[in-house]
């Protein structure tokens, strides 16, 4: 109490301007007033708060099963082909921040079954290495990787690639790639017959609906090549890939061309983040409507004041005590509404797990269908950079807020207030 009563009189005044009055349903309506912009600057930040976090984790979901299929790198000779890639992969391992290297052959074609045609990624790997760049044996829901035996031209596809041509392990599968072949009849696609042999699931249906797995060894003799088209590699902090590859480009000798995950979608990640700023604008609009409520209640109050002012100036206070008095009455408000605002955002982005079910359960909808979404709960990944760019936003539009009442309250004369009273 004592540290309230030291300090500067304008704060005493403003602290009691906040307070509701009980002298009249002036006073009262007033007090209503405030409290309705408290309330919608706390809802406004929350509000933010949430959408941005369940945004985050959105993105952070979709990156997560992206990357589960991707590598962090990849590295590439600009010849097509790299047949030194066990030194290659040396001169990589070499740097720290890269955990496990792998060579691959990547095309594209059409695989074909029962007059069903269907255009897939294809990827060469070494199934015994694979672990080291990505989770796709873990992600093998029927069947195996380590079936991919060369010379046995077997593949392994995504579950919704393997439905839409209606097939199941064990059954063929007819692929033709874009490269041509010269037969008696003509110019025709080459093709090959695989055994399907394992069907995996990564989570996100543009590689389940589009990506297959063959050994390395079956992809380059359908290519015809005599080695790997590049490395994949994967690293400690998947953020740091494109520093990481600048540090590959200086350090690895030879002309490589060298990309990272960011690189391969960086039209995705561009949406992504056009999209976070739009929503940010707009849900910034609901903070802007509270604090045109606060001005209401603040240009209320210095009417309601007039007299006060009056008295206050004659007392020997300066135009500018009495703008910061009710400057510091908006900011309390703005920041009173902000703090409950972050609390409340903050409690129902860390417990959307729990939140989100309950509702579900009360009102008997599912949100998120798994048959269509591929994710079931809704995720959040609350953030706290977000968070305080979330509250200097609403604090600083309540500030801007008190400037133009506290300016018509610096601007009463005190005669003419006085001389009704």
């Amino acid at each position: 109490m004592s540290i309230i009563h030291n300090l500067p009189y304008e704060w005493l005044v403003g602290l009691r301007y906040t307070r509701a009055g009980k002298r009249s349903g002036r006073n009262s309506f007033i007090s209503f007033i405030s409290l309705i912009s408290v309330s919608g600057i706390a809802l406004g930040v929350a509000a933010l708060i949430v959408v941005l976090s369940v945004m985050n984790g959105f993105q952070k979901e979709v990156t997560d099963r992206m990357l589960s299929v991707l590598a962090h790198i990849e590295v590439f000779d600009p010849r097509g082909t790299m047949p030194n890639w066990q030194a290659a992969m040396r001169d990589a391992l070499k740097n720290p921040a890269v955990k496990g290297a792998a060579p691959f052959v990547e095309t594209q074609g059409m695989l074909l079954r029962d007059g069903v045609m269907r255009p897939a990624v294809i990827r060469g790997i070494l199934p015994a290495e694979e672990h080291k760049v990505s989770d796709a044996a873990r992600q093998v829901r029927q069947g195996s990787l380590t079936a991919l035996v060369p010379g046995q031209f077997n593949i392994v596809m995504g579950y919704a690639l393997a439905r839409s041509l209606g097939i199941g392990i064990g059954d063929k599968v007819t692929m033709l790639l874009a490269q041509a072949q010269t037969t008696p009849a003509g110019m025709l696609p080459r093709t090959r017959t695989f055994t399907l042999v394992g069907i995996f699931e990564a989570g996100h249906y543009e590689y389940d609906a589009s990506f297959a797995f063959v050994h390395l060894e079956d992809a380059q003799k359908m290519e015809r090549l005599d080695a790997p088209s590049g490395l994949r590699l994967r690293i400690a902090d998947m953020h740091a890939a494109p520093a990481v590859a600048q540090e590959l480009k200086a350090g690895m000798p030879g002309a490589l061309r060298i990309r990272d995950w960011s690189e391969q979608n960086a039209t995705w990640f561009a949406a992504v983040q056009t999209e976070k700023k739009m929503m940010f604008i707009v849900l910034t609009l609901i903070i802007a409507v509270a604090a045109f409520n606060l001005i209401a209640s603040l240009v209320m109050t210095v009417t309601e004041k007039q007299a006060d002012i009056a008295i206050l100036r004659t007392l020997g206070s300066s135009p500018r005590s009495i703008m910061k008095i009710f400057m510091i009455q908006g900011a309390l408000v703005g920041m009173l509404g902000t703090l409950a605002g972050v609390g409340l955002g903050v409690l129902v982005a860390l417990n959307i797990d729990v939140i989100v079910p309950f509702i579900e359960r009360l009102l008997g909808v599912q949100f998120l269908p798994k048959d269509i979404y591929l994710i079931s709960a809704l995720p959040s990944d609350l953030r706290w950079p977000d968070v305080a760019k979330i509250g200097g936003v609403a604090v600083l539009l309540a500030f801007v807020a008190t400037l133009y009442p506290s300016y018509t309250a610096s601007r009463v004369k005190p005669a003419e207030a006085l001389r009704y009273e």
